[in-house]
């Protein structure tokens, strides 16, 4: 199926309508200002009852009564049972900026795993949608979130949160958000109140551009969930015609980058994903930019290799999806710059040009062995309003799914996470590789 091609038709509130923009499988939009979003996953509400809940309790909370802005916590009750303060991750959920919610099954799942594993408490971000409410107000949100967050006010997080373990994180557009939130905390929003963050997770993220780093993001394969043509029509669809691709939010300056405060960040990219070299590409940036990267593995570059965008929500129980999580949990939970399994990105150093004379940096190898990939199948797409969340679950509309790219046979390649850690020295950093890693592994220098 390509994306950007005529989609199925389908039933139009009023048969004079017609379709203005089409963003399947997100979004579409009619002349007469109605708007569709396509694929639907379910409400979940909130329940306290964590032993109904896979040992996570839950509940929702107002952040700002007048633009709506509100949030799911997942307390995790054997890490609150013990009695120690736990790290608090503020996640922003994806969905091209106009899709999904914090409320709907599939980002419900995935932050109760997440609060689970990690031991933390999680703050789901329900933020507005566009193009109703255009960007940057998803921003704006995202930055009340944080400021709500760091406040304690709440009582879960008065009482349960370590405010010296503050890590935000989120894939796809939130992936994007998240990242600009952190550079306006390191800065206060202009407030001068600056807010710390320990950590930065940021799972296949939306940045782009109007040039382009690879051929990948030059020719659609046919088989990848995102064509290039329908991401050059989202930024541009989102923010309502004001902003181009070139816009700092999606494709950020050297400047912006260096402002980050933040001790630690782990980007996570797939391999069949046409996102992958801008996320490669930011990861390496914030190494070249940013002073406190001089320590050894504080930025973390992860690529689940044989995956498309969003494959860990839609298929969390595969051997990759599995994978990537305990890499998160790690990255949360490692106290210092402890290195994680190590592994090569050897065409990182032709994405960026390490600017300033920085010093050569090296990748050590060590695929992990994962089940082989299956077609990639279930984009959900929802986005619900605060009020809707308390109208009730009886006003939703019912789920579907469809599948999206075209299937691919189970092939006998390995499927595995790559994951590589940048330093700076002036000699290849030559980390030991186990016994079992594949002639296939090699050391690279990046200039």
């Amino acid at each position: 199926m390509h994306p950007s091609k005529s989609s199925p038709a389908s039933k139009k509130a009023d048969a004079e309508e017609d379709i203005t923009v089409d963003l399947y499988p997100f979004i579409r939009e009619y002349n007469g200002g109605h708007v569709e979003r396509l694929l639907r996953s379910p409400f979940v509400a909130a329940s306290e009852d964590a032993a109904a809940n896979r040992g996570v309790a839950t509940r929702d909370a107002v952040i700002d009564e007048k633009t709506g802005v509100s949030a799911r916590l997942f307390l995790p009750s054997l890490a609150a049972a013990a009695g120690e303060l736990l790290p608090v991750i503020m996640y922003v959920h994806g969905g091209s900026f106009c899709t999904e919610s914090a409320f709907c099954r599939t980002y419900h799942n995935y932050a109760r795993s997440l609060a689970a594993r990690a031991g933390a408490l999680v703050v789901s971000v329900e933020y507005r949608l566009a193009p109703e409410h255009t960007v940057p107000m998803a921003y704006d949100d995202a930055w009340a979130a944080l400021q709500w967050v760091a406040s304690l006010s709440d009582p879960w997080l008065s009482y349960h949160a370590d405010p010296g373990r503050m890590f935000l994180a989120g894939d796809s557009a939130g992936g994007n958000i998240v990242y600009n939130t952190a550079v306006r905390a390191a800065t206060g929003g202009g407030t001068g109140n600056h807010i710390d963050v320990e950590g930065l997770v940021i799972v296949q993220p939306y940045f782009w551009g109007d040039d382009r780093l690879s051929s990948s993001e030059e020719v659609w394969d046919g088989v990848a969930m995102f064509a290039t043509e329908v991401i050059d029509r989202l930024w541009p669809f989102v923010t309502a015609g004001r902003l181009g691709n070139d816009d700092c939010r999606v494709n950020p300056a050297d400047e912006e980058i260096a402002s980050l405060t933040c001790r630690r960040v782990l980007v996570a990219v797939a391999e069949k994903d046409t996102l992958r070299d801008r996320g490669r590409r930011l990861a390496s940036r914030i190494y070249d930019c940013c002073s406190w990267a001089d320590d050894e593995n504080v930025v973390t570059l992860v690529e689940s290799e044989g995956e498309d965008h969003g494959f860990h929500l839609y298929n969390p129980l595969r051997g990759t999806s599995k994978t990537l999580m305990d890499t998160i949990v790690q990255f949360i939970n490692q106290r210092t710059a402890l290195p994680l399994p190590a592994a090569l990105l050897p065409e990182l150093h032709e994405l960026h040009s390490r600017p300033r004379g920085k010093k050569k940096t090296s990748f050590a190898v060590q695929p992990v062995e994962c089940v082989p990939t299956r077609p990639y199948m279930g984009v959900f797409g929802c986005g619900m309003a605060m009020k809707i969340l308390l109208s009730g679950p009886n006003d939703m509309t019912r789920s579907s799914c469809l599948s999206i790219g075209q299937g691919r046979r189970a092939s006998k390649t390995r499927y595995g996470l790559f994951l590589g850690h940048l330093s700076k020295s002036n000699k290849t950093n030559r980390i030991s590789l186990s016994a079992t890693a594949p002639e296939s592994c090699v050391f690279h220098n990046f200039i």
